[in-house]
């Protein structure tokens, strides 16, 4: 039982409206200091932190980085005492929830604290207690300013994995892997000029124009007239694509039409044909479909029936109808191809070699519904539906006129008279070409589903163009009564907002007109005034990109960006708005992949402009983080030459942080060199591995380090040529040289690295020797208390077991033997003694040098490197940390089960079933001997005698620590653990983590008394042990348990290079403020976290716990005076823990508290409300318990820290939720315990503002262990 005192002060009634005043100035003051909105840095993090708050009797001041000094104005606040209110003005301003630097920690030099008045008080109200740490003004100082936050970063928050990728999420969808073209057109004429069809009564005057011709002027001769427009209509088309086969069938026959169209799809074989009817001559298409052609002899009109015509073209094709009533043609068509599918279907039934046609792939565009007829308004062409198919700037420009009236005289024969040709953007006639392209297209990505989208203007330029002018048809045909239909059906798009800004275009264009034209005459000269369209669209778009895009919506002016790539004059801006839209995530690189923008970043690799490389760099980092399948591409016309010119040091950028933009271009070559054997080739060179290593040496930029690493590693997977270039380079031993890089990301970096050196198919003696100098340099990584690193030197010890397979299993073997003849003397001499319940021991009469084997012969694997390692893994497979332990135990099982198939197998099984025999007999044994936990009923003093009639506690083996109890998980284990532990084995080779082997002979390390495991209060009544209910142990994140009934495989799989590059989704949208290396490439560079984005849920919840904090303190701080002079009898809460309480801790601001039992539970309870959130389980070994609980991060989101008496440390995240909890890290942070008679366990003592774990206990040392590097630093 429980209970939480609370302090009694002298006078409560005169605190009370102290109290209340104080409060309700704090509110005043926080409000008036919320923190203003971080700045932005283009290209690179920025560190944002706010400087203490300097002290003043009228004004409160907050001083940022970037932002000068501002006075704030005075608060109206209640009636306060000046010392109150002083102090509440020097720490109500909040600062910056910094999260930690990987690279070195906080350090005090660094923080921008501003200088204190020498008559300024010291802040020793600032935080609880009395430590004298918190009476420090510099500690206090600093701590105002910076609240370093730990164990926070994306290695933490991910569990050092990446996602589970979306099998149906296909990133390479926006390539179209069936891009067509079309290659044959027929252009099918049926005008009979002279002679009106029989169905049609044409009003007087009528449209008579076709191909912008008049047949009824200048050539008398029909013949002729119609080769002019079948002429004048191929060179229309031929404006849309040049490379296309045009055939003109003028008038022709049913017979002509069969011949014709039959040779098309015969000569176009699997390619798209373009079939264009212009039935003006003839009868509309009956309600059937049938079209109409002449007879031989003209005499006639002949009906093409639908099937027959689909049967002659075949698919895929692309049909235009320009006639009378052609919505007929549309509804019938998927009856006829219906038709054809099914008799195919009964063929292949009856003759499974019958060769079958297509014709599901066809695209139709017609220019009325069924029941309409064409326009015939005199001031139209015709064929208006053709004219806004190939024409679409003559037609819009005569459409603007007949719709609106200018202030300038401008009439339509002056409309042919625009200066400049369609392919110059610059001239007016093609810069109005230029914007319709942009403003079709953007219509089009607005209006249309994506897949609609990609499959229409951007698989095949031909369907491109007539689709864009399709859309414009649809607006100038539905003005004069018909309705154009298409197959695919488009949605409406004749009342398009961006139609007013053509129109807009049209009449800025025609209102400079007659000066132009005036110009061209000889008269006085004129500039032309470009048109604005695509500056505003650029701003519209700038627009869009400030407010964040909330919502993951597609911007309208994308395809207007696409374009505007295309000018020198906007290009630089265009492509700087690209890179902060793909800043977003991997959602934006995926729309601007779709839209097209691939083809124009690969060919700018070819420019030459300085001024362009920073931001082309990034964009080409975007998007080989999303897809990196573009390998392909950058080999054509040596595109990586551009990255690797930046990558060399001696390439100057038009930037202050060309070192992080020379590692995108690491990271870029990585990618190019991923699994694409050409890419490593190309770039293979000794300069390269130079280039890197020399890298290496960057201290300033942790991400240079880590892409350099990697980069190195893509060149070595693989290629062995690429391996001894860098044996050359002696890139191997530069790479070992990182295993203390301050950075975990880089430490796995290189290691990722050195995994992939070995390998080299002609192992020589030479090779041995490299590789086992690496293995060794390497093994000191093992005391890493970053599990990513410890996996990664996992995954390169699995390589290296797999390539010395057989040293392994000697080494194994030799372990089994040690094993059963520990075991076995453990048995000899131990005698259990059920009158007094404990354990005894004698004398050892046996030889103590295991480095002997059982026939007198020294061990094989004695000072070997495989030795060595073995008893590395181990060690590591009860690592506190469950996916390192369970990698080193796939490892473990591999080799043992490689074992038992080998010709040692015979001598091995037996020695296992041993083992295993021996094992659970000293594990029941350990049971028996384990002391039960206490019920939280006994009292304190309810001790009893030894003679009391209650038999005395067992005690712990005198030869076994708090280090090796509990760590018999295997057969091939204990002994290894325990000669590693206390040096009692002399068959370890010496590392440089590890002390010199002790020789033959030497006596043994003094036996653990008994006091080692005694517990608080051991003559306490006990409890049964069947009443202690385990709790539940926290995994990691995405923590998965292998299925044992799977045969272990090795080498492990490394999924870091994976996790680097991966891209988060819109939930880890931000970015980190300092310079990290963690998945750089896959997350927002250009904008704040969103926690520090102002309006963001997170930045809301962040302040209110800041501005929270801040009211607890100015609430209390006044007790601190009463405190030690009042009574604490006034109890705040009862709760029953249900198991003994041996450590306690008080969240400081959350109504936390957390108890540890004297097992390995630990209770989390909401002490204001007597309510228990949480019970979990530490997971201790048998006979260890928890020593220490701390919290930390206590300003933010605070985590749990955890110390054992094992020398294990661990450190919980959502500790309060059952469901939610995770464990963040675990780590052995005492190596090396010894008897001793204190039974201290482990000590640990946290230090938040210097990111600081002291760590000691049973040991000869004090280790201070550097959280933000995740490296014992003394």
């Amino acid at each position: 039982m429980t209970a939480i005192p609370a302090l009694n002060p002298a006078s409560p009634h005169q605190l009370s409206n102290t109290q209340e005043n104080l409060r309700q100035y704090v509110s005043a003051q926080i409000r008036q200091l919320s923190p203003e909105r971080p700045t932005r840095s283009s290209m690179a993090r920025t560190a944002i932190r706010q400087e203490s708050s300097q002290t003043s009797s009228k004004s409160t001041r907050r001083t940022n980085i970037d932002t000068p000094t501002n006075s704030e104005p005075e608060i109206v606040a209640p009636y306060v005492d000046d010392r109150t209110k002083d102090w509440v003005r020097r720490t109500a301003q909040p600062g910056a929830l910094v999260r930690s630097n990987t690279d070195d920690g906080p350090v005090i030099s660094r923080l921008l604290v501003t200088e204190r008045p020498e008559n300024a008080q010291e802040n020793w109200e600032l935080r609880h207690g009395y430590d004298e740490l918190y009476n420090s003004a510099g500690f206090l100082a600093q701590l105002s300013a910076n609240y370093f936050m730990y164990y926070t970063e994306k290695r933490h928050e991910t569990g050092g994995k990446p996602r589970q990728v979306d099998p149906h999420n296909n990133t390479s969808e926006w390539r179209m892997r069936d891009r067509l073209k079309t290659v044959s057109a027929a252009l099918v004429m049926c005008l009979n000029l002279g002679v009106d069809p029989p169905d049609v009564v044409k009003t007087n005057p009528t449209a008579k124009m076709e191909c912008w011709i008049d047949p009824a002027a200048g050539i008398p001769n029909n013949a002729k007239t119609m080769e002019q427009i079948g002429k004048k209509l191929q060179e229309q088309y031929e404006g849309l694509s040049i490379r296309v086969r045009y055939k003109q069938y003028l008038d022709p026959s049913v017979e002509e039409t069969k011949k014709y169209c039959t040779s098309l799809r015969r000569n176009a074989k699997d390619e798209r044909i373009l079939f264009h009817y212009n039935g003006h001559g003839v009868p509309q298409p009956t309600p059937s479909g049938e079209i109409w052609v002449f007879n031989r002899h003209y005499t006639q009109y002949i009906p093409v029936s639908l099937y027959d015509l689909q049967q002659w073209l075949g698919a895929p094709s692309l049909f235009v109808f320009d006639c009378s009533g052609a919505g007929n043609i549309i509804a019938n068509f998927d009856t006829f191809k219906e038709k054809h599918e099914k008799e195919i279907a009964e063929a292949k039934k009856n003759d499974p070699n019958f060769q079958q046609s297509s014709y599901g792939d066809n695209i139709q565009l017609a220019a009325c519904g069924r029941n309409e007829l064409l326009p015939t308004s005199p001031n139209l062409p015709a064929d208006l539906f053709t004219c806004c198919l190939t024409t679409p700037i003559d037609i819009s420009l005569q459409f603007f006129l007949l719709k609106h009236e200018l202030d300038v005289p401008v009439y339509k024969k002056d409309l042919k008279k625009i200066p400049g040709r369609l392919a110059e953007r610059r001239s007016p006639l093609g810069e109005l070409n230029w914007i319709f392209t942009a403003v079709t297209d953007t219509i089009a990505w607005n209006c249309l589903p994506r897949a609609t989208f990609k499959r229409l203007f951007r698989q095949d330029l031909m369907v491109a163009a007539l689709f864009r002018n399709f859309l414009l048809a649809e607006r100038i045909m539905r003005s004069n009564g018909c309705s154009p239909c298409s197959v695919p059906g488009l949605p409406e798009t004749h009342n398009h907002a961006l139609w007013e800004a053509w129109d807009l275009t049209i009449e800025g264009v025609l209102k400079q007109l007659p000066a132009m034209i005036e110009a061209e005459e000889g008269g006085p000269p004129y500039e032309y005034q470009h048109s604005d369209f695509f500056t505003e669209q650029l701003s519209a778009f700038e627009t869009y990109l400030s407010q964040g895009a909330p919502s993951q919506e597609a911007p309208s002016q994308l395809p207007v960006l696409l374009q505007v790539l295309l000018s020198q004059v906007h290009r630089l801006r265009a492509l700087i708005l690209l890179s902060r839209f793909l800043d977003m995530g991997a959602w934006a690189v995926e729309l601007a992949l779709t839209i097209g923008i691939f083809p124009y970043v690969l060919k700018l690799l070819q420019s030459a402009a300085f001024e362009l490389k920073p931001v082309m760099i990034f964009i080409w980092a975007r998007i080989l983080a999303v897809d990196g399948a573009v390998q392909a591409d950058l080999i054509k016309d040596n595109g990586y030459q551009y990255f690797l010119n930046i990558l060399n040091p001696s390439a100057t950028l038009p930037v202050p942080n060309a070192s992080e933009h020379r590692a995108m271009s690491a990271f870029v070559l990585s990618m190019f060199c991923r699994h694409f054997s050409q890419g490593q080739m190309v770039c293979l060179s000794p300069e390269l591995i130079e280039t890197c290593t020399g890298h290496l040496q960057d201290t300033e930029n942790p991400l240079l380090r880590q892409w350099s690493c990697l980069l190195i590693s893509m060149l070595w997977v693989d290629y062995p040529e690429a391996k001894w270039v860098g044996i050359r380079s002696q890139a191997h031993q530069k790479l070992c040289e990182m295993a203390l890089d301050p950075v975990p990301e880089v430490r796995a970096a290189a290691l990722h690295a050195l995994t992939n050196f070995l390998g080299i198919p002609d192992l020589t003696p030479q090779v041995k020797d490299y590789e086992e100098s690496v293995a060794c340099t390497i093994m000191i990584m093992t005391n890493d208390s970053n599990s990513m690193v410890r996996r990664e030197l996992l995954v390169f010890f699995s390589t290296f077991v797999k390539r010395y397979q057989n040293k392994f299993l000697v080494a194994a073997f030799e372990q089994l033997l040690e094993e059963q003849r520990h075991l076995t003397q453990d048995e000899a001499f131990a005698n259990f003694n059920p009158q007094h319940g404990t354990l005894s021991r004698k004398p050892s009469r046996l030889s103590t040098d295991l480095s002997v084997n059982e026939g007198g012969t020294r061990k094989v694997s004695k000072g070997s490197v495989q030795g060595t390692m073995w008893l590395h893994i181990l060690l590591m497979s009860i690592d506190p940390h469950p996916e390192v332990a369970q990698d080193a135990m796939t490892i473990m099982d591999y080799v043992h089960l490689r074992l038992l198939e080998s010709p040692l197998g015979a001598r091995a099984q037996p020695l296992m079933n041993e083992i295993g025999r021996l094992s659970r007999k000293a594990e029941a044994a350990a049971a028996r001997a384990q002391p039960p936990s206490r019920p939280p009923s006994a009292a304190p003093n309810a001790r009893r005698t030894p003679g009391s009639g209650s038999p005395a506690p067992p005690t712990l083996p005198q030869n076994e620590s708090y280090l090796s109890i509990g760590m018999r998980r295997t057969a091939s284990m204990a002994a290894a653990l325990k000669h590693l532990t206390f040096g009692s084995s002399s068959d370890a080779a010496p590392t440089s983590s590890m002390p010199p082997p002790r020789e033959p002979g030497l006596p043994r390390r003094t036996r653990v008394p008994a006091e080692w495991s005694k517990p608080p209060d051991v003559y306490d009544p006990t409890s049964k042990p069947s009443t202690y209910v385990k709790a539940k142990e926290p995994k990691s994140k995405g923590f998965v348990e292998t299925d044992p009934s799977v045969p272990p495989s090795i080498p492990l799989k490394s999924n870091f290079f994976e996790w680097s590059i991966e891209v988060f989704g819109p939930h880890t949208s931000n970015i980190r403020i300092l310079t990290l290396p963690n998945q750089y490439f896959g997350e927002p560079q250009m904008r704040p976290n969103e926690p520090d984005e102002p309006g963001s849920g997170d930045y809301n919840r962040k302040l209110f716990r800041r501005a929270r904090n801040e009211k607890v303190l100015a609430c209390t701080q006044p007790l601190k005076n009463i405190a030690g002079s009042s009574k604490w009898d006034q109890p705040n809460g009862f709760f029953n823990n249900g198991t003994q309480p041996t450590k306690m801790c008080l969240h400081q601001f959350e109504d936390h508290l957390a108890i540890a039992d004297d097992r390995d539970s630990i209770c989390i309870w909401d002490w204001s409300k007597s309510t228990r959130l949480n019970r979990f389980s530490n997971g201790n070994p048998t006979r260890s318990r928890i020593n220490e609980v701390r919290f930390i991060n206590e300003d933010d989101q605070a985590l749990l820290l955890t110390g054992s008496s094992d020398g294990i440390v661990k450190i919980f995240r959502n500790y309060e939720q059952e469901k939610n909890i995770e464990l963040v890290a675990g780590f052995r942070a005492l190596t090396d315990l010894v008897p001793s008679t204190k039974n201290a366990g482990l000590v640990l003592d946290w230090q938040q503002g210097q990111g600081k774990l002291l760590v000691a206990g049973d040991v000869k040392v004090i280790r201070v262990w550097n959280v933000a590097t995740e490296i014992c630093t003394n």
